[in-house]
């Protein structure tokens, strides 16, 4: 242990806690009068946003909530998504986001294992919520969100969000308290056993907050959200809280845009009409995006976009270039909060045709300030940074989940040897540039070779008649595991097997990939498996082809 000169502060001194309560002030102060749009159904001010907050943290109280109660959330991205991001927390409660796309079966266990005391549930849902109410033994009741006049229920509802708004008083003291305390709480599932609870505190959000600020705006090469920005979510609010940003935008004071439900035809008029210039998501919404009809007559130019969650292939990335639209790559995970690493251009990346600068856009990037991100091999030992070797991205940095809600062997498991696993393989080369390879549980073994699934993909995406594509491994008697492509192809151009094989060939003979990386079966579908926030499903393919 070393030893340091501590100097005690003042008597008087006030020690600042890292609270959420302090990421509104600046917002309020710097931009009084800018929007917050919901759809095309509301418009408000800062001002106003602040009020609404303290209504709904007196509306809270009187229904009984109190600090360390969990208050769940059930809701399209919306106006009131954001207001419950601050209210919740800043009274001392845990804000629960549900994932409105798990089964039932795994909402009842979501809702009964964070020990949920209020629900704040969208009229959409409650045909969800209502067959499972009795099941769910901590929830004490519900307030109900609507968007056209409350629906009836037989829940035991305490009263309908605008209304107790506008009966709650407009001034709240939001209290100090220990920055440690848990202010978040959602459910990430994996690939066996039920979802687990990834928490983070005030502490935890107000640094990943502060440093995505940073991270987004300060770099030349990385101009992605800065104060003359519009913003619009793609990524679910209820999904590592739509990445931060929401919290990052609030700070800063910049429109917000909240489009409810996503529809793309919708996604694109909101885009177009509220002038935004900076969203997120899933590289299989910005797929639907481009391919809407809305899309084919207008004009993406300036659309910056930053796409995570799974990778994005070269020919998504080319096509959405082609449209006009900047794209940037992140890289992180439900455990993280989640920013760990983005697309940093160089000079001379921004001097080459924007085409030409795909390759470079959608690489993982480097690792943000205060992100210490290694590579290691299988007995912890790091690896060079030589854009060679390969191992598993392990990191640490002031914002990452603690463990996992009530599974402590889980969470030693998570951060084994003191840094947190992602169970991502990548290489990292002397710029410090990061390139995610594959998921540890992805990778395709065969014949003693490892084969990248997502490096298959993207060849394979290059081929203009293809869409969208998955590659997995199944079992092999003779190689241990072999490549299976599943293939979506564009609604004008089609292709077959051999000709996509054919295009592969190409690869082998520059010597990017081994012949044996080739899929024997290519698979042509109409849909490809996605998980409950838009990532290809690849446990699921593979059980599927399994049973084929």
């Amino acid at each position: 242990m070393v030893t340091t000169k501590i100097i005690p502060p003042a008597h008087n001194a006030y020690s600042y806690p890292l609270l959420i309560k302090s990421l509104l002030l600046s917002g309020a102060r710097n931009a009084p009068e800018q929007e917050i749009v919901y759809g095309n159904r509301l418009r408000y001010s800062y001002r106003t946003l602040n009020e609404r907050i303290r209504r709904l943290a007196n509306a809270l109280t009187e229904a009984g909530v109190k600090a360390g109660d969990t208050v769940a959330v059930m809701d399209w991205d919306s106006h009131r998504y954001l207001e419950c991001f601050f209210a919740i927390p800043m009274i001392g409660a845990v804000l629960h986001t549900v994932n409105i796309r798990l089964s039932p079966e795994q909402i009842i266990y979501t809702m009964n294992h964070a020990e949920d005391d209020l629900v704040l549930v969208h009229d959409d849902f409650l045909p969800m919520i209502e067959p499972i109410a009795d099941q769910l033994s901590t929830v004490k009741g519900y307030i109900q969100l609507s968007d056209d006049g409350a629906a009836a229920t037989g829940l035991p509802v305490l009263g309908e969000y605008e209304n107790l708004l506008a009966q709650a008083g407009c001034q709240f003291d939001f209290p100090d308290f220990d920055e440690q305390s848990v202010a978040t709480l959602f459910y990430t599932s994996g690939t066996t056993g039920n979802p687990k609870g990834v928490y983070f505190s005030h502490r935890q959000l107000v640094l990943h907050t502060l440093n995505a600020v940073g991270t987004l705006g300060a770099y030349t090469g990385l101009p992605l959200l800065r104060s003359d920005d519009v913003y619009m979510p793609i990524t679910p609010m209820f999904h590592v809280h739509a990445w931060g940003v929401p919290y990052v935008a609030t700070l800063m004071g910049i429109k917000q845009v909240y489009p409810g439900r996503y529809e793309p035809n919708n996604l694109v008029k909101l885009f177009r009409e509220e002038k935004v210039s900076f969203s997120h998501c899933v590289p299989t919404i910005l797929q639907m995006i481009i391919d809407s009809d809305e899309a084919a007559t207008t004009d993406l130019s300036g659309w910056k976009m930053l796409l995570g969650g799974s990778a994005l292939t070269h020919g998504l990335a080319s096509q959405a270039t082609a449209r006009g639209m900047q794209i940037h790559c992140g890289y992180g995970m439900s455990e993280t909060c989640p920013m760990l690493c983005s697309t940093l251009l160089r000079e001379a990346d921004f001097q080459r045709p924007a085409l030409e600068q795909v390759a470079a856009r959608i690489k993982t990037g480097v690792p943000g300030a205060m992100v210490d991100l290694r590579i290691v091999d299988a007995n912890g030992q790091a690896l060079p940074h030589d854009g060679t070797a390969q191992g598993e991205i392990v990191v640490r940095a002031p914002w990452l989940t603690q463990g996992y809600l009530k599974e402590p062997e889980q969470g030693e498991q998570l951060w084994e040897d003191g840094w947190l696993h992602t169970g991502d393989i990548a290489s990292i080369d002397a710029l410090g540039v990061v390139e995610i390879k594959d998921r540890i549980k992805d990778v395709i073994k065969t014949g003693g070779e490892w084969i990248s699934s997502l490096e298959l993909e993207t060849l394979i995406s290059e081929h203009p008649a293809v869409a969208s594509v998955a590659v997995v491994g199944v079992p092999d008697p003779q190689w241990g595991e072999r490549p299976v492509a599943l293939v979506i192809c564009t609604a004008t151009e089609q292709v077959d097997a051999s000709a996509l094989k054919a295009h592969l060939h190409q690869y082998v003979e520059s010597g990017r990939i081994n012949k044996w990386a080739i899929p024997r079966e290519i698979r042509f579908v109409a849909d490809i498996p996605k998980t409950s926030v838009g990532k290809i499903n690849k446990k699921l393919i593979r059980e599927n082809e399994l049973s084929l």
